[in-house]
């Protein structure tokens, strides 16, 4: 018997070496498959028995989530009744590895006398659903990573890759952003870190701590403690950002002038050239800042560059941003 570990490694090299050959498998006829879809007028309905099956509606979801209706409709359920799903504006996906699953070409025809555009993602070019079909992605594979070769495994893994691809090629045909990926994903990790922007968590107002140059250290505490972001800005005579202080500055204030604390004003430790950020800027651009630099809080600044805002760790923590 071959080691667990072989036996793995083995796996993956078959897998990744059939999807390497893919690359030279992205032809006119992938390209017309592509300017179908981004052409058809309805949606996209993608179909396949077993494994396939279940790859097609990976395929029908990712397509959904980027700018192109899609849905998944088994073909045993299309056979009775279901068929009415499908519209003369339509277009057909069908994946097969054999490409005569009889539950699939069963309701071929009734699919063309529609007139519906039929792209196959195949694994066999001479069955009878490459004949049938209208535009044929080559999904065929060496050998299977099963070492039965009978488990669908490297198949799969190239009908999927197939389908990643399609959905690339149409986000960049349609211009499909960020903004538009957030609107489809307002639930969720995902969701939350491409729709909240810094705008939608900081706070400003009363809750946003400030001093000005002169502040003495009781005050400056003070402000500190009572916002309880653990920092304060601190701004110029005309309201500008002069710099921030710290929990931190203050413990080394402390420390370097144990003798001489009630001296201090707030010019005397700030931190000049702080982090800010737009309040337009996405939430998840305030978390990278903040971990890169090791930093708690960003400050917000307006067109004046007098501070707006702070967004702290704890509001992206709370909004499920990390």
């Amino acid at each position: 018997m071959k080691d667990i570990k072989q036996l793995a490694k083995e796996a993956i090299k078959i897998e990744a070496q059939a999807v390497a050959k893919l690359v030279d498998r992205i032809d006119e006829n992938f390209e017309a498959a592509v300017e179908a879809i981004y052409n058809t007028k309805g949606k996209v309905v993608v179909t396949g028995v077993g494994k396939s099956g279940l790859i097609g509606k990976k395929i029908a979801a990712t397509l959904s989530s980027t700018g192109t209706p899609s849905i998944f409709l088994h073909p045993t359920d299309a056979a009775h009744g279901d068929l009415g799903a499908i519209m003369r504006d339509d277009l057909v996906i069908a994946l097969s590895k054999s490409g005569n699953s009889d539950e699939l070409i069963t309701i071929i025809p009734a699919i063309k006398r529609f007139g519906i555009k039929l792209i196959a993602i195949i694994g066999n070019k001479n069955s009878q659903l490459a004949k049938l079909a209208d535009i044929v992605l080559d999904g065929s594979v060496a050998k299977e990573a099963c070492p039965l070769g009978v488990a669908p495994t490297t198949s799969t893994t190239v009908s999927l890759v197939i389908g990643d691809a399609i959905a690339v090629a149409l986000i960049e045909k349609r211009g499909f952003s960020k903004d538009d990926f957030s609107s489809f994903h307002p639930s969720g990790a995902l969701g939350r870190k491409l729709l909240y922007k810094v705008a939608d968590l900081m706070h400003t107002d009363s809750e946003l701590p400030s001093v000005n140059l002169n502040t003495d250290m009781n005050n400056l505490i003070y402000e500190i403690s009572s916002k309880r972001l653990g920092m304060t800005t601190v701004v110029n005579d005309d309201g500008s950002l002069a710099g921030i202080i710290t929990d931190g500055d203050i413990r080394r204030a402390i420390e370097k002038n144990i003798n001489n604390i009630s001296a201090l004003k707030a010019k005397d430790i700030l931190t000049r050239s702080p982090k800010i950020i737009d309040k337009d800027a996405m939430a998840i651009k305030a978390a990278n800042i903040m971990e890169n630099y090791k930093i708690t809080s960003i400050v917000i600044t307006d067109e004046k560059n007098r501070p707006a805002g702070i967004i702290h760790m704890h509001d992206l923590l709370e909004a499920g941003i990390l």
